[in-house]
């Protein structure tokens, strides 16, 4: 395993500063005991966790007591969870419900498998309940949480990192993941006799171009939304614009195994949709004079 890592640094000629690849995990499981810690999860926790801290920082900026971003999360998160995993259920039927099959595996959230837009549109009705049972205006805690959610996604991506999964075709750059094959039951790479992972190849990091662009947009959020005046709602309906925007290219670099119609991923059709429902939600934001002031007068409690 060290040899592996050593032989992926290796400068590339010409360019000592560049390694030759980036290497991927050859282990994404550890047992605590019986317990496993997996790192997908991990990363998708940590995640979570960055999100609500985000957005009660950006809720305080808007008058509202910050401690509430965990309360409403408290709704939105559960929702979300549960409307990723059944987009990815339903975009995937055959892993589950078709010829070889496991029906009991369309639960086992911690073996990977959370589709962003069943998490976005679910994980926002759970927040409208949080938003109504505590007196926080939907907009306001919707563009409060756009940029939290964009880093969430970003430090998610890194769980398929540890999975050796989500990468494009074969590449010779010097940013190449090698990628190995990987038992996802035992949670680690194949190994052969002498103990060395089995390389599938190098690949484009495709899971990495995304993480980037989630972090870029988030930051350019943060700065239009600090130096433009925006309508409640138009920081979020940007978010919806702008990350089908990135998925889209990216996701048509994928060459994991998807459901496709027309000959396109059934994600870039998603991709497409989403964007329209975003520009929708910004102009009917601007076209739509609003109930909430852009800063709530005093904190809500």
């Amino acid at each position: 395993m060290t040899a592996g890592w050593a032989t992926a640094l290796a400068p590339v000629p010409g360019l000592p500063f560049l390694p030759a690849e980036i290497p991927s995990p050859t282990v994404g499981v550890w047992n605590l005991g019986p317990i496993p810690i997996r790192a997908y999860a991990m990363c998708i926790l940590a995640g979570i966790v960055v999100a609500v801290w985000v957005a009660g920082r950006r809720l305080a900026d808007r008058g509202v007591s910050s401690s509430l971003a965990l309360d409403i999360s408290g709704w939105a998160v559960p929702f979300g969870i549960v409307g990723g995993r059944l987009y990815h259920v339903i975009t995937s039927p055959q892993l589950y419900f078709g010829p070889g099959g496991n029906p009991m595996g369309a639960f086992a959230i911690w073996e990977g498998g959370l589709g962003i837009w069943g998490a976005i549109a679910l994980g926002s009705v759970g927040a409208l309940i949080g938003c109504r049972r505590h007196g926080v205006p939907f907009t306001a805690f919707l563009d409060a949480a756009a940029p939290g959610v964009l880093i969430a996604q970003a430090m998610g991506r890194w769980g398929n990192y540890f999975n050796n999964e989500i990468h494009g075709d074969v590449t010779d750059l010097p940013w190449g993941l090698k990628v190995y094959q990987w038992d996802q039951g035992a949670g680690h790479a194949v190994f052969d006799a002498s103990g060395n992972p089995h390389v599938l190849g190098v690949f484009h990091p495709t899971f990495l171009y995304e993480s980037l662009w989630c972090l870029l947009l988030a930051l350019a959020l943060v700065l239009l939304d600090r130096r433009t005046r925006l309508a409640p709602g138009q920081v979020f309906a940007l978010y919806v614009m702008g990350y089908p925007l990135g998925r889209g290219v990216i996701e048509l670099m994928r060459t994991d195994d998807a459901n496709h119609i027309l000959g396109l991923r059934v994600n870039v059709w998603t991709s497409m949709l989403v964007f329209l429902l975003g520009a929708w939600l910004f102009l009917r934001a601007r076209r739509t004079p609003s109930q909430e002031p852009d800063k709530v007068s005093q904190n809500t409690e």
